[in-house]
């Protein structure tokens, strides 16, 4: 039995600071530039509608006020809680498209009631480029709930915000999962002291995203269920500059897919929420483009139809549902691979949506473990089916060079290169320009916007 997909906007930006004086942040125009590139219908979801938030208005806030905002970002987690409560009702699987980090609290909030409705407790996996823990305790001052959410739903931080509806904490400290934050993160220390679980992006790269995503759902396994929350800066800046705080270090799209799908891929999993995309730093609309790609093949374990009705566990050890490696869902075809002999510099194509899905984006699609196909290190996704290949042939790795493939796009056929960059580590994706006899240079750094979640 299939799962449904609803999607639900949440634009608030109430979580963060301006940018300017004389500006506002971007993020609350991420649902529209996502839904843009044909999310619903890639997905097969259904329309959840929109939450709209109150004005973005920091009026005469300083610092040492408390956090800004915080009776409005109270009065719409609230909203949104019941909202994603409506959903999960429905007995589908809610994605929920911010926005700031806030938003966070809304579906903290939800898995609060649900967990107290069902008698069990409810997990956080939490992947995201930054821990987002500053709270009274260890910073002289709060003010941006953005750069605080996780602190709040775990209870630290001033009680209209930590707990509305008097449910403090949302989140028990042991039943939270970090994933990809960055080494040196600022408040790693004080997440070890918490109890929290944490595995940075260096820990993360060395056991690989789908053992990450097993071992993830290994620490929640006494969790009735658990909410899954991705802050897209989770990525690297080299491929991911579209974020109000870039920091380098990060993971790679091919990673956040192999993850995301991985920690989905579980009755268990109650729902997604994704955040702090700013289509302002995006104009040709490119990285709206690979993230939708990316959602869209990491989710795909949840719409396929093997997959199972959600359904929540009581409480106490609750062995975690099985998972061959990293296999996916067939919601493509997948079809046998004979032995083949590659040849250099060739263009690969996607093998197309499922039928009735438009055929928008620039994306190579993965094909499952197993399939009989082989490449370097994994067995899993990131196989992709020659270009002009007929139907009978199979899956094979594809590359002109060490590191390179050429994907093209279901628009224009053009061929888009795509390098490893030696500076951004291994298997991190730069988008570069694209060229008619091959690849290009490097666009350059991206650009940073340090400090505007910190009040």
């Amino acid at each position: 039995m299939m799962r449904r997909i609803a999607v639900l906007d949440a634009p608030t930006n109430l979580g963060l600071r301006p940018p300017t004086v004389t500006s506002v942040p971007g993020c609350a125009k991420a649902p529209g530039a996502l839904r843009d590139h044909a999310l619903l219908a890639r997905l097969r979801a259904r329309d959840a509608g929109c939450l709209t938030p109150p004005r973005y208005d920091p009026g005469d806030w300083r610092p040492g006020d408390g956090v800004c905002h915080a009776p409005e970002i109270a009065a719409y987690s609230a909203a949104l809680a019941d909202r994603i409560g409506a959903i999960i009702d429905r007995g589908e699987f809610p994605l929920v498209l911010g926005g700031d980090c806030s938003v966070l609290l809304g579906s903290a909030l939800a898995m609060h009631r649900l967990g107290e409705a069902v008698g069990g407790r409810i997990g956080l996996v939490f992947v995201d480029g930054h821990s987002d823990f500053r709270h009274p305790g260890n910073a002289s001052y709060v003010g941006a709930a953005a750069g605080e959410d996780l602190a709040l739903v775990t209870g630290r931080g001033q009680a209209d915000l930590a707990g509305i509806e008097g449910r403090r904490p949302y989140f028990r400290d042991i039943d939270v999962v970090v994933l990809g934050i960055r080494a040196q993160d600022e408040y790693r220390l004080d997440l070890q002291a918490a109890g929290i679980t944490t595995r940075p992006v260096p820990a993360l790269r060395a056991e690989g995203a789908a053992r990450t995503a097993q071992w993830a759902h290994e620490q929640l396994a006494d969790c009735a269920g658990y909410w899954v929350h991705i802050d897209v800066d989770v990525l690297d800046p080299a491929v991911m500059p579209a974020v109000d705080a870039p920091d380098p270090g990060g993971i790679a799209f091919a990673e956040l897919e192999i993850l995301l799908a991985g920690l989905v891929d579980t009755p268990h999993c109650l729902g997604v929420e994704l955040t702090v995309f700013d289509p302002d730093y995006d104009p040709d609309g490119s990285y709206a483009a690979e993230i939708v790609n990316t959602v869209v093949a990491g989710l795909a374990p949840v719409s396929a139809p093997t997959a199972t009705p959600p359904r929540l566990l009581p409480p106490g050890p609750v062995a975690p549902a099985p998972r061959p490696g990293n296999a996916r869902p067939a919601e493509r075809a997948v079809l046998p691979a004979p032995v083949v002999t590659p040849a250099p510099a060739v263009a690969v194509e996607p093998l197309g949506p499922p039928p009735g899905e438009p055929a928008d984006g620039d994306s190579t699609v993965p094909l499952a473990a197993g399939d009989g196909a082989t490449s370097p290190g994994t067995a899993g996704p990131g196989l992709l089916r020659r270009a002009g290949a007929e139907e009978g042939d199979g899956p094979e790795p594809v590359g002109p060079g060490a590191g390179l493939l050429r994907r093209v796009s279901a628009r224009d056929e053009t061929p888009e290169p795509v390098g490893l960059p030696a500076s951004a580590g291994p298997g991190l994706l730069r988008r570069v320009p694209v060229a008619e006899d091959g690849p290009t240079a490097s666009t350059g750094d991206a650009p940073s916007r340090p400090g505007v979640d910190i009040a």
